[in-house]
């Protein structure tokens, strides 16, 4: 026995774990914790078949009907041994089923298919995967990450209309499930005119006016992104195109919601945003700042993992809590903040102010 440690440091000793894994009340702990570090070990390779499943249409294919792998190898363009490799991981992955030598999608796997923009997001993962390819010399920032030359409409270095129609696109894909998270934690009672600032095509304010019939709304983005808004909600909105970060924000509205805005940004950009939204609401009016957090004080894989490391390849914001959040509306002038309670932190979180 190690004399003069914790207990914690005690579990650093091979032969300490080996008689705690015959030991009948530690056993499955034991055995429960070695899965779980084991998972972490190789997460990589996990995300890496998730991708090949996507890339290869094979979760789609066994979702309109089950398959041996030999028969589906052609359609995947793979040789049937290597299909057999890549379905039978899907299969440790609960995404696929197999029984009797026949493969078919899960309820996860379609689940999976199914979510908007979810796929185009694993294919988007091969830059960020690039990126953190040594992930020491990206946290020392002494790389130069592919997403920060992806975004250079968050950049504001003059994106191409393709480019920024690009950005749009794949935002709002996932914004359906956005927006349901969003509306579900956000009070919009009493709103008459919501002004959905970095909105982009208009995907959270068209479900938000769905939500809340009568409502006005207004869309406040780049040009060349409001140039995409469907003719149908453009001729029930008001378009205003303009770069938050140059002028003032149209004045009108007495709620102004901001949707995966601010952790594209800085402090000092979001400092400055902020200002702006309280410069455009009247007395009363509130702000609604929706997007993925961090955990704070209980940090969570979604926010501390996975979002905070993708903003800080971005190179331009950071993932940030609620009470973080909190701090820089008050900063800006703000009060009786309130957050909601996230059903899916994954998807987004809601934290609420109002202008004095």
């Amino acid at each position: 026995m190690i004399r003069g440690r914790g207990w914690r440091a005690r579990l650093t000793d091979p032969a300490l774990q080996a008689r705690a894994a015959r030991l009948p009340l530690l056993r499955r702990l034991v055995r429960r914790e070695g899965e779980e570090i084991f998972d972490l070990v190789a997460g990589f390779v996990h995300s890496q078949m998730l991708r090949a499943l996507v890339e290869t249409g094979a979760i789609e294919a066994l979702v309109a009907a089950p398959s041996d792998a030999a028969g589906l190898a052609p359609r995947l363009g793979l040789p049937a041994a290597r299909a057999e490799l890549l379905l039978r991981a899907g299969v440790a992955m609960g995404l696929l089923g197999l029984r009797r030598g026949r493969f078919r999608a899960t309820a996860r796997g379609a689940a999976l298919v199914g979510v908007p923009g979810l796929v185009d997001m694993i294919r988007h993962h091969d830059i960020l995967y690039r990126d953190l390819a040594d992930p020491v010399a990206f946290l020392k920032g002494e790389t130069s990450p592919d997403l920060a030359r992806f975004w250079p409409y968050v950049l504001g270095g003059g994106a191409g209309g393709a480019e920024a129609r690009r950005y749009s696109r794949l935002m709002a894909e996932s914004q359906a499930l956005v927006a349901e998270e969003t509306l579900a934690q956000a009070d919009l009672r009493g709103v008459r005119h919501l002004m959905d600032v970095g909105g982009g095509t208009g995907a959270f304010l068209s479900r938000a006016l769905a939500a809340r019939p009568g409502m006005e709304g207004t869309i406040v983005d780049l040009p060349e992104v409001l140039a995409a808004v469907p003719p149908d909600l453009a001729a029930r909105v008001r378009c205003h195109g303009a770069s938050f970060r140059a002028g003032p924000l149209p004045a009108g509205a007495d709620a102004v919601s901001l949707v995966r805005v601010l952790y594209d940004h800085d402090d000092a950009t979001v400092g400055d945003l902020l200002a702006r939204v309280r410069d455009a609401l009247p007395p009363g009016g509130r702000v609604i700042v929706s997007e993925p957090m961090t955990g704070g004080a209980r940090p969570h894989r979604a926010g501390d993992v996975y979002f905070a490391v993708y903003c800080a390849a971005m190179g331009t914001g950071q993932a940030r809590s609620a009470a973080r959040i909190a701090t820089l509306l008050e900063a800006a002038g703000f009060d009786a903040v309130r957050a909601g309670r996230p059903r899916r932190a994954f998807v987004t979180s809601v934290v609420e102010a109002r202008r004095p």
